[in-house]
């Protein structure tokens, strides 16, 4: 009797070849190759944000007592070498944890927010208390709200999808947890951050598509409210008459001074500019030359070709973002990446429309560009989130394949016709 004998076990040596392999996958998995959408808008987030610094370092180069002109820029780049890694590690994130964090993000800057009205905390400037000091840090609380604002409206949203037909649940929560949201910022006087939290909110009803009658009431009670805000302050009803003012410096003492020192720095830019660093309007003429008027700094030192490079920058990041939106069949994705994409490109064009003489003087700040490390952070964690939502796209190439088949029996079902 012919016996067969077992097969030989595997020996503990073979195990860490079988260890490799998973290691080698899981490798793999986490550097394969990244969507168009990725690329646009990390890229473009990367070189506005090394372009702004730049910016800032030559638009606080005139010392200012005694100042090294470094100081500035320092603390923005510290800001920077922060917000940058901890954007590409929160694109990592799975939707599922944006929207477990979604209420606690939405009620913890909300009450950061609140700490502005706090005596010996919060700081008033320019007739808005919009600021806080914590361990000789200067925040702007209001920058975190919006991002906030918006994952809170996706993750409300996105669970109602099915009930958005119906006004009460289109409303409820939303209307009277935005109303409350806002009103701690409207409290501080600060209109310019008010608009971009309204246009935060419309943008993620209009892309949870609702029904336009239900979309055109909120717009309407959102337009009256910041009417209302302007028409009870005197300070915003005379910048918004400086607007219509003639170009003859009739109101260079009372209302236009700064708007109008910002068109003459573009304007004598021209073509390619004063040169880096030549900036005349930095020596005190212009008042937030670094901050809310970055963007005239850019056109008088780096002429029309600077400020055509931005707009081109922005463009490219607006372009990543809507082709996410446009591609994306997860409901939630869509909702949170246009309300972040409405906030930073709506609030780079309400900037360059104030240095334009367009709007009226908002206070808001250039995203990625202005002097700010607060807003500076908030939007490169927004573009970690938008990064995040580019991942849960469809790999082009995988769709193509597995729609060839369909493709070629439809060819022969045109052909056998």
């Amino acid at each position: 009797m012919t016996t067969t004998a077992p097969p030989p076990r595997q020996a503990p040596d073979d195990q860490p070849e079988r260890g490799g392999l998973i290691a080698r996958v899981s490798l793999g998995r986490a550097f394969r190759p990244v969507s168009t959408e990725f690329l646009l808008i990390a890229s473009a987030a990367l070189l506005l944000t090394g372009f702004g610094l730049v910016m800032v370092l030559s638009a606080t180069s005139a010392l200012d007592g005694g100042q090294s002109p470094f100081d500035h820029v320092m603390k923005q780049s510290v800001f920077a070498i922060v917000g940058i890694p901890l954007m590409f590690v929160l694109s990592r994130a799975r939707m599922a944890f944006w929207q477990r964090v979604a209420w606690p993000a939405l009620i913890f800057a909300t009450a950061f927010q609140l700490l502005v009205y706090v005596p010996g905390v919060g700081i008033a400037a320019n007739g808005n208390r919009n600021w806080v000091m914590i361990a000789g840090f200067q925040f702007q609380p209001a920058e975190f709200l919006k991002l906030a604002l918006a994952l809170w409206m996706g993750a409300v949203l996105y669970r109602k999808r099915r009930l958005l037909t119906s006004w009460a649940h289109v409303f409820i929560p939303v209307v009277p947890v935005s109303v409350l949201v806002i009103g701690t910022v409207l409290g501080g006087k600060d209109l310019g951050t008010v608009m971009i939290l309204v246009l935060v909110v419309l943008g993620a009803l209009f892309f949870a598509g609702i029904k336009l009658r239900m979309f055109i009431v909120p717009a309407v009670l959102s337009v009256a409210v910041v009417l209302l805000s302007a028409v009870g302050s005197e300070n915003r009803m005379e910048r918004i008459g400086s607007l219509f003012a003639p170009d003859d410096a009739s109101c260079y003492y009372t209302t236009c001074y700064q708007s109008l020192h910002g068109v003459w720095g573009l304007a004598s830019g021209g073509l390619f500019g004063l040169g880096l660093g030549n900036s005349k309007e930095k020596y005190d003429w212009l008042p937030a030359a670094a901050n809310d008027y970055i963007f005239a700094i850019i056109g008088e030192e780096l002429g029309l070709i600077g400020c055509i490079v931005v707009l081109v920058l922005f463009a490219l990041f607006a372009v990543g973002a809507f082709r996410i939106i446009r591609r994306t069949d997860d409901t939630f994705v869509r909702i949170i990446a246009g309300a972040i994409t409405l906030w930073i490109v709506g609030q780079a064009l309400v900037n360059i429309g104030v240095v334009l003489r367009v709007f009226p003087v908002l206070g808001v700040p250039l995203p990625f560009m202005s002097q700010g490390g607060t807003s500076l952070l908030s939007v490169l964690i927004a573009c970690g989130v938008l990064l995040s939502c580019a991942r849960t796209l469809p790999d082009r190439r995988a769709v193509a394949e597995a729609d060839a088949p369909r493709r070629a029996t439809g060819r022969r079902a045109a052909r056998r016709s």
